[in-house]
């Protein structure tokens, strides 16, 4: 029988998603709960890799077991798993449904602030930078969807069959001091590191040191820059998976900041 299990988590403390020995990571933890709990070995699938320290608002994973469980297997799972993991819900598969090879569209979120604030630190970036222009930035961004080869923006081109990402949606979004940022971006796929390198290349261009056209050029040429400095991890999330099958809301209430009808964000 398998299982989808709708989660999120805040990737400070951990390596990343991804199951590798001597670190910390989110599937290793979960799978080590879940076999304990229901007493019997279990391998997670998880919908996609976070890097270190980068967060998920909406996550899905997948299970198969032999049996259904006859306890409340939620309120369990999350009585043991660390404060910084959140099981939202159990869904039930008719057929062999896979978490991470159906999934058609991922939607990323990165946010900025520009001034110190102990208590944004491990959730968004800090970027010391005054008088980002964002209206460049946006003009930046609102490229993204014209173009579907993003072998310029990838860390490690050559470990991809092929590079090319369809992006559906780029958003740039400020609050009303324009003092902190949130670029969202959404694709059927993406490369390694692909947002957190975008958005180094988009704070340059709002710090005057890259031109759009520059930028474009990248694009155009498939061009590796020169200079590539992806942005810091914990300003980013996975924030929305959608399947052919499963189109669910994701559970911001925690952090109402991630929230995309909050009165907090307005589009530039």
């Amino acid at each position: 029988m398998r299982f989808f299990f709708h989660i999120g988590y805040n990737g400070y403390a951990y390596r990343g998603w991804q199951r590798q020995p001597g670190v910390e990571n989110i599937q290793q933890v979960l799978e080590t709960i879940i076999t304990q709990v229901l007493k019997e070995p279990v391998t997670v699938m998880g919908c996609g890799r976070t890097d270190a320290m980068v967060h998920a608002s909406q996550y899905f994973f997948h299970i198969d077991v032999e049996k259904e469980w006859d306890f409340d297997l939620l309120f369990r799972l999350n009585k043991n798993l660390p404060d910084d993991i959140a099981i939202f819900e159990i869904l039930p598969m008719k057929d062999n449904q896979h978490a991470r090879f159906d999934a058609t569209k991922r939607t990323y979120d990165y946010f900025i602030h520009t001034y110190k604030d102990p208590f944004l630190s491990p959730l968004s970036s800090l970027y010391l930078l005054k008088n980002l222009d964002l209206m460049k930035m946006k003009e930046a961004l609102m490229l993204l969807t014209k173009y579907n080869d993003y072998r310029a923006f990838c860390k490690t081109p050559a470990d991809y069959d092929h590079t090319i990402c369809n992006v559906t949606l780029a958003n740039l979004y400020c609050d009303a001091n324009g003092d902190r940022l949130r670029i969202q971006i959404s694709a059927n796929r993406f490369l390694g590191r692909m947002i957190r390198i975008i958005v180094g290349k988009l704070l340059e261009i709002g710090s005057g040191m890259l031109s759009v056209e520059e930028f474009e050029y990248h694009l155009i040429s498939r061009e590796t820059p020169k200079i590539i400095e992806p942005a810091y991890p914990q300003g980013l999330y996975l924030s929305k998976v959608v399947y052919p099958y499963l189109d669910i809301p994701s559970r911001t209430t925690f952090a109402p900041f991630l929230n995309d009808t909050s009165d907090q964000w307005v589009p530039v």
